[in-house]
């Protein structure tokens, strides 16, 4: 995947703030996402902004955008504080895509201290739970979120892949998901006061902030557990656990990432789509770069486009099997059109872009066989959740 260096984008603010996009003249970027760059660049107390191939707009700031500032906003990190993509070794018998998708659990069912104190999940905690946040826990959200068994295919470096006990063949769960509803609770409180402005107290925010990315960071675990039970294996540890929703002190500055993952020699899983590959990539981005990398594949389309447009082209069925061969758990009609491969950018592009500007190297590839994204209706783990409301559940 090696490439000639491409010069780097610089784009002009406001004020000494400087932005660059690290993205090839054959990537697309909207130029609304260049223009909250721009604006992101004229707060004060900005230094730089950095922004990956994956840019988007977003809701007030840009996504896939890491942003340093000597002044802490919140709302460049957004309501999803601590949503992340962890990578987990699973050992199956057999990986047949059909059998095991009947199998996942009704991750839309959070777990309970009480009801499910027997569940088996819960050996991976250890302490208490962040903040005492017991709402969600367990389940996996909605947007772009999905729990994922997916195979290791192509290994572009053997020796990296094998120090994280990973080869070619081997079967993974990748996790995505954040903190459920803690976040947005930490992001309301501040805007209920300050709005889109700066933390009047950094260190208090701080404080719940961390709360939030050490939660999201657990649910992942329980996430994988839950699923890894469910299909007969056992819970693994993650060889891959970034968080790509955070702020974080760095050389002095408040560093914003929002849609964008560490990239100071961190080892990062860059999300494609249910119907392509997803990337590991050993990470090595330096300052220009904010240290830090592109998070997945990022939206071309709004959501409003994605369902117009995928109701114009394709059917439900031909969204629940995707160009690899892969199986989509999703009983939600809307969030298959909303989230299908084509409403995404083309992740072998973001991942050029990243090795051409020298932020990373490619590891492997993981190939998805099952993406989950909610119970599919009247699947077996739907029929169990109706069966325990009204006393019938197995026990």
């Amino acid at each position: 995947m090696s490439q000639p260096p491409l010069p780097r984008v610089g784009l002009p603010g406001s004020t000494s703030a400087t932005v660059t996009v690290f993205a090839s003249p054959a990537s697309w970027i909207e130029s609304d996402a260049v223009a909250q760059c721009r604006q992101v660049a004229a707060l004060d107390g900005m230094v730089h902004v950095a922004a990956m191939p994956d840019l988007h707009p977003g809701k007030g700031a840009p996504i896939g955008a890491a942003m340093a500032s000597t002044v802490l906003y919140p709302f460049l990190v957004g309501s999803d504080i601590g949503c992340g993509i962890a990578v987990f070794p699973i050992r199956l018998r057999r990986a047949v895509p059909e059998r095991l998708a009947a199998r996942f659990p009704d991750l839309d069912r959070p777990l309970d201290p009480e009801r499910d104190a027997d569940d088996p999940a819960w050996a991976v905690v250890a302490g208490d739970i962040p903040a005492g946040h017991l709402d969600g826990l367990g389940t996996v959200g909605r947007g772009n979120h999905f729990v994922e068994l997916a195979r290791i295919e192509t290994v572009f470096e053997p020796g990296h892949a094998s120090r994280l006990g990973l080869t070619a063949g081997d079967l993974v769960l990748v996790v995505h998901s954040g903190s459920r509803g803690l976040g947005e609770r930490i992001l309301r409180a501040h805007t209920a006061l300050h709005g889109a402005g700066p933390a009047a107290d950094p260190a208090a925010y701080l404080a719940m902030h961390d709360d939030a990315v050490r939660w999201g960071s657990l649910n992942r675990r329980l996430l994988a557990a839950r699923v890894a039970h469910a299909l007969g294996a056992e819970p693994t540890e993650p060889v891959v656990d970034q968080c790509h929703n955070l702020v974080e002190v760095h050389d002095g500055v408040y560093l914003h990432r929002k849609g964008a993952a560490p990239g100071d020699r961190r080892d990062v899983l860059v999300a494609g789509t249910r119907g392509t590959p997803s990337y590991l990539v050993a990470a090595h981005a330096g300052p220009e770069a904010n240290h830090s990398v592109a998070h997945g594949a990022g939206r071309k389309m709004s959501r409003a486009d994605a369902l117009r447009r995928g109701r114009a082209k394709h059917t439900v069925e031909e969204l629940r099997r995707t160009p690899v061969g892969s199986l989509v758990v999703c009983g939600d009609r809307q969030l298959l059109f909303e989230e299908a491969p084509s409403a995404y950018k083309r992740i072998e592009q973001v991942i050029a872009d990243l090795v051409a500007h020298d932020l990373a190297t490619p590891v492997a590839t993981t190939v998805p066989l099952v993406t989950y994204k909610t119970p599919d209706v009247g699947s077996t783990a739907q029929r169990d959740r109706r069966d325990d409301r009204r006393g019938r559940g197995r026990r």
